[in-house]
């Protein structure tokens, strides 16, 4: 499990490799409920301009959290995730994510680590953004 202590301003977070699959892009829509049509349907996605299905952002936005909890371990509670995306990420591209230890503060009882996240894949920045997580050291949350 992190500690808090541990952890210090510009420390790296370890990249996080994602093959970006027709399974991962239909299955991240499915889950959250998002059936726009460009998520799963390769020849409405073309009609509509794209070169293929794409990625929606509530996918990104889950992989983003799973990369800060990953790093963390089971004392790591997510507060904030504030993500924008870029470029699509398409079916058979892979995405890198990343990330660099902004801030990290005390608020209260509430140990807070601020991380900045990239997600690059071939086309450029897919996702940036911010992550605010609480560590709660010596007990899973």
């Amino acid at each position: 499990m992190l500690s808090f202590d541990a952890v210090n301003i510009g420390d790296a977070l370890p990249e996080l490799p994602i093959d970006v699959s027709a399974k991962l892009i239909v299955g991240g829509a499915i889950a959250s409920r998002d059936y726009q049509d460009v998520h799963h349907d390769k020849a409405r996605a073309i009609e509509l301009g794209s070169k293929d299905i794409f990625m929606n952002i509530l996918t990104t936005n889950g992989l983003v959290g799973r990369y800060i909890t990953d790093w963390t371990g089971p004392g790591g509670e997510l507060k904030r995730v504030n993500i924008r995306l870029g470029v699509p990420n398409y079916v058979g591209d892979h995405m890198t994510l990343n990330g660099e230890v902004k801030d990290k503060r005390i608020e209260g009882d509430e140990r807070l680590i601020e991380v900045a996240v990239t997600g690059k894949n071939s086309l450029g920045n897919h996702v940036t953004g911010t992550v605010l997580v609480a560590l709660y050291e010596g007990e899973a949350v």
